[in-house]
């Protein structure tokens, strides 16, 4: 049978079985062991937008699964997936792949963007899953909908609880302008139940009956949320009502996040399930991938949040995997605080001698404190290339006037002995433009000596080709200062931006320094 005619058939399969509400049983579980987060870290599965459940005993952890190629940026999700395990501290799971695909579950649905979700138990003791999908023939500009499926257990076998279609899209149950996805529903004790999806800083709520389908009265705009982002993630703490969610309010002096792309989790609290909503503060700083998506649960007397990162072998901004950490409270305060959460990792062996010293160095700029906020000057030295990098994966200088010269610096809490370095370029423009980002008309190497700079005594050529590593040596030098000056690309009247993903500095012999204490001195003046 030629393979796109399969193809053909197979869906025709799936979607003739959502269209009859045929019940396809669960997937057979394999076992994982973990030591640490995140909790699939081989790079086999990656995982994202956990939504944690209890349930039998058992907390379950729903989760999209992330397969877009190292050098594709952009969520390829098909399908989602459960993980389980009745002990957090064990670090046994139960790993339910391929749980659900939108097609298959929605009649309605196209296929893929099987995107944040939930499961929650109904007043009724049955189990229902909210998941944002695209909507096939939809007319809508934005074509994302909430669909709601219904099970007797959290592993299925799922229906379509409302085969009309979704509850949500930009036509139901009212019309909206926004993108309706990462929808969040909590079953009050009085068995009343409350809806909140949205993104891209807009977050609505409503009330919906006991059949958890549909709508009682009018959907409500949150805009009281500090920073509100996405991935809003409702709970209830003895008598007050929480709403964690992603933030993006970027900037320097910022309690959230430097940079625009990544998020923290902040959170809010109400006393009634409908708000109006109180900014609390930042329960989760940044982590490795871009986005951040939180779930808050309590399981057996301990609180837990559950996110995703970019931690995973071989794990990217689009290659996510979910972690687990717990929740603290301070019950002082009224209503009780949520201590900050730190990250917890799996353990690791200790970081072997290496040449290359730059993450021992406090990174600068000529452009700070005022580096561009889609631009984060940690990536100089985090040790990764990405072969499709986002801004804050890279230092950056664009501004609508770019100054000819540019500088980037290290800084070591004590003397170094060097004699080359590597740095990648990245670049949109071709040398030579003088608009957008380019690479460098020229660039050298300075160090810090008896209170002057002075040029590096080169061996080798300075190169600029964008998105590999150039390398260049020279005779050593001891010092605890090192610049890359840069020379802007352009004609004398207008120059282009630069950005580097990664500047590695080469010790002469392999060794281990600790992280800089931050004691240094970032611009060297007396060095």
């Amino acid at each position: 049978m030629p393979l796109a005619l399969n193809k053909w058939r197979v869906q025709g399969f799936c979607l003739l079985l959502a269209a009859l509400n045929v019940r396809v049983p669960p997937p057979q579980p394999r076992l994982i062991h973990t030591s640490g987060n995140p909790i699939m870290a081989d790079g086999e599965y990656y995982s994202a937008d956990p939504a944690p459940l209890v349930a039998d005993g058992k907390l379950y952890i729903l989760a999209g699964r992330d397969e877009a190629p190292a050098d594709v940026n952009d969520f390829i999700m098909k399908e989602w997936q459960l993980l389980a395990t009745d002990d957090v501290a064990s670090g046994e799971w139960l790993h339910y792949p391929s749980l659900l695909r939108p097609e298959r579950l929605f009649a309605w649905a196209a296929e893929g963007r099987a995107y944040a979700g939930q499961i929650v138990r109904g007043p009724d003791g049955r189990y229902y899953l909210y998941a944002p999908v695209e909507q096939r023939d939809s007319t809508n500009p934005d074509k994302f909908a909430i669909g709601v499926a219904v099970a007797d257990s959290p592993l299925g076998p799922w229906r379509d609880a409302h085969p009309q279609g979704p509850i949500v899209s930009q036509s139901v149950p009212e019309r909206n302008d926004i993108q309706n996805i990462d929808p969040t529903v909590m079953v009050d004790d009085d068995g009343r139940v409350y809806l909140y999806w949205g993104t891209f800083g807009r977050l609505r709520g409503i009330e919906l009956e006991r059949d958890m389908i549909t709508p009682k009265g009018n959907a409500i705009s949150v805009t009281t949320l500090d920073g509100y982002f996405e991935a809003p993630w409702l709970f209830k703490r003895r008598n007050t009502y929480y709403m964690v969610y992603a933030g993006n309010k970027a900037g320097r002096e910022s309690e959230c996040t430097p940079t625009l792309y990544h998020a923290c989790i902040a959170y809010g609290t109400a006393e009634s399930p409908l708000g109006p909503w109180t900014y609390r503060g930042v329960v989760l700083a940044p982590v490795s991938s871009t986005t951040s998506h939180p779930g808050v649960i309590e399981f057996k007397g301990q609180w837990y949040i559950t996110y995703h990162t970019a931690d995973a072998k071989g794990g990217g901004h689009f290659r996510r995997s979910v972690a687990i950490d717990k929740v603290e409270w301070d019950d002082s305060a009224a209503p009780a605080r949520m201590l900050r959460v730190v990250q917890t990792h799996a353990p690791k062996a200790g970081p072997k001698p290496q040449r290359n010293i730059a993450p021992a160095a406090l990174a600068t700029a000529s452009n700070g404190p005022d580096i561009p906020v889609q631009y984060w000057i940690a990536a100089l030295n985090d040790g990764m290339v990405r072969k499709s990098p986002l801004p804050p994966d890279m230092w950056g200088s664009w501004t609508a006037h770019n100054p000819p010269r540019q500088w980037i610096q290290y800084s070591w809490d004590r003397p170094v002995a060097i004699n080359a370095a590597r740095i990648v370029f990245w670049a949109d423009q071709p040398a030579g433009s003088g608009v957008g980002v380019a690479p460098p008309r020229s660039w050298h190497l300075e160090y810090r000596k008896a209170g002057e700079w002075r040029q590096v005594p080169k061996t080798g050529a300075y190169g600029h080709e964008p998105g590999i590593f150039e390398q260049v040596g020279f005779a050593p030098v001891t010092t605890r200062c090192l610049r890359a000056v840069f020379d802007a690309s352009g004609d004398g009247n207008a120059y282009a931006a630069l950005a580097v993903q990664e500047w590695e500095v080469l010790a002469i012999e392999p060794q281990r320094l600790p992280p800089a204490a931050g004691g240094a001195d970032g611009h060297c003046d007396a060095r």
